[in-house]
């Protein structure tokens, strides 16, 4: 269950930048996962929110993740969805977007008026 350790890097990212920048409170962090990370999203969400229990900067904390879709290129020029078999040559083609996992922004508090 690769999703445990997933949502521990994610929360210990935003834990990471929410001190770095003084915050009082990690209101919502954005992830994007591809489609072929072969990561369950909700898995991870409920995984994420365990770890923020005991943590005061992360009681409130919203975990959102985006889908991103394959986006695959071929050496003959095709770009399009088309993950196993390039529908121009027959070849495989190379998956340039869909396979990862990061965290897109970080929503805090400083308690600065």
């Amino acid at each position: 269950m690769h999703e445990y350790s997933i949502a521990y890097d994610i929360y210990a990212t935003a834990r990471r930048a929410a001190l770095d920048h003084g915050a009082t409170e990690v209101t919502k962090v954005h992830v994007d996962i591809g489609e072929m990370s072969m990561v369950n999203p909700e898995q991870v969400i409920f995984l994420f929110g365990t770890f923020g229990e005991e943590d005061s900067l992360f009681a409130k904390t919203v975990l959102e993740c985006r889908k991103v879709p394959v986006k695959a290129r071929c050496a003959c020029g095709y770009e399009g969805t088309e993950r196993y078999v390039c529908p121009r040559c027959g070849k495989l083609p190379e998956i340039a977007e869909g396979r990862e996992i990061v965290v897109t922004n970080i929503e805090i508090e400083t308690g600065e008026a």
